[in-house]
């Protein structure tokens, strides 16, 4: 359960990458969904940083 749980932050980062990918490849970017994306990428990665420390 733990290495599921050391991915969490990795999960979260590319969630991040896809609200940014599918609306640029659409066509319909809008700045709710610039800042929703930058919001998932810098939480995934700080997730990541902590559950790296914490479970090592």
């Amino acid at each position: 359960m733990n290495e599921l749980i050391k991915y969490v932050g990795v999960i979260i980062l590319l969630i991040g990458v896809a609200v940014l990918a599918v609306p640029f490849l659409g066509g319909g970017i809008t700045n709710s969904l610039l800042l929703i994306g930058l919001l998932l990428i810098v939480a995934g990665f700080f997730v990541h940083i902590f559950l790296s420390k914490k479970l090592e």
